[in-house]
């Protein structure tokens, strides 16, 4: 009988990505994929995943690992809408914070390998870039408190309860199988969706804000060293590419490649002014190699997302909070009919 692997989020980006990695290198584990389809896609899984429909939350997390009994488990799942959770307040902490505790307990109550959780550059919040591992975390969202919280539940459970984990921090991964139909979240994901719907490209302030973009197959082979590595069990490693771009410089990069695109300048966010890494340890100890600049991975991810069906686009009907929501979010008023 074959070992298994579970994956949450697997009908996500990273989730859908890790599984076919898997699949294609290490044919003798069962991946088990989970996800409750809020954000990602069926037809993202492939056929030879043992895929559930389910929420990571609920209590019946414990049948699956009981009938499955996972060797590692990757915790992918999550509602990754940064800028978008000071107004969903408590669905990010459910969604995020909750879920991630009933995964925790399930992995210690059936006595996993090890627990791969992805957590976020959020943590860090604004800090002192590039940011290092051994930055002390101090986020300035909701999410990234959610992610960070997350994190040391993670390694209370491994001095207490003797659970083995790795922690990584990967930052903004593209590529294939991404969810472009997202309104609050995936930049480049957005822009493919904008001009592919005859929209202007969006940037909140002036574009100014760095981030380094990191492309989801350079990820895969690292990530799977995050939970078979000696050298990574219970290690914080950011994951990803450590060149920066101005939100501007990768706006101007994606119009080259799509051969088209006008920008709109929207009003600035509260978010971190710049977000990008070291990669050192991912390097020693995940043998990470960032092969694909930011134009080759954009070109892959352009020809796939051309080939998309036409779906419509997610937007929230009603926000927890909507006092301080900016206007590029704001609902547009009912008409009044004529009495």
């Amino acid at each position: 009988m074959k070992k298994s692997i579970v994956i949450t989020g697997v009908a996500g980006l990273i989730g859908s990505r890790m599984a076919d990695w898997i699949l294609e290198n290490q044919p003798e584990y069962q991946v088990v994929g989970i996800d409750n389809l809020s954000g990602g896609f069926r037809e993202n899984v492939d056929e030879r995943v043992h895929f559930i429909e389910l929420d990571c939350a609920s209590e019946k997390m414990r049948e699956v690992f009981t009938e499955f009994q996972p060797t590692y488990v990757y915790h992918f799942a999550a509602y990754a809408a940064e800028g978008l959770s000071p107004f969903i307040r408590k669905y990010n902490y459910q969604n995020n914070l909750i879920a991630t505790a009933n995964i925790i307990n399930e992995c210690i109550r059936h006595s996993v390998d090890r627990l791969v959780f992805t957590s976020s550059m959020a943590v860090y919040g604004t800090g002192n870039p590039p940011f290092d591992e051994s930055d002390q975390p101090a986020p300035i969202d909701p999410y990234g408190i959610a992610k960070y919280a997350c994190e040391l539940d993670i390694q209370v459970a491994g001095e207490q309860h003797g659970l083995d984990w790795c922690i990584i921090r990967p930052h903004n991964v593209y590529g294939i199988k991404q969810n472009i139909w997202d309104t609050y979240r995936n930049v480049l994901g957005i822009w493919m969706y904008q001009y592919l719907n005859d929209q202007p490209l969006t940037i909140f302030g002036d574009g100014s804000q760095k981030r380094a973009f990191s492309f989801i197959d350079d990820c895969l082979s690292p990530l799977w060293e995050a939970a078979v590595g000696e050298t990574s069990n219970r290690q914080i490693i950011n994951l990803g590419s450590a060149i920066e771009y101005s939100i501007l410089e990768a706006s101007e990069i994606l119009t080259e490649v799509m051969g088209g695109g006008d920008v709109l300048f929207q009003e600035q966010r509260h978010e971190v002014k710049n977000a990008h890494p070291t990669w050192t340890k991912s390097v020693r100890l995940l043998g990470f190699n960032d092969r694909t600049d930011l134009r080759k991975g954009l070109i892959s991810m352009w020809a796939w997302a051309q080939k998309q069906p036409s779906r419509e686009r997610f937007m929230w009907s009603e926000y927890e909070l909507d006092k301080g929501i900016y206007d590029f979010w704001k609902k547009p008023a009912m008409p009044i009919e004529d009495q």
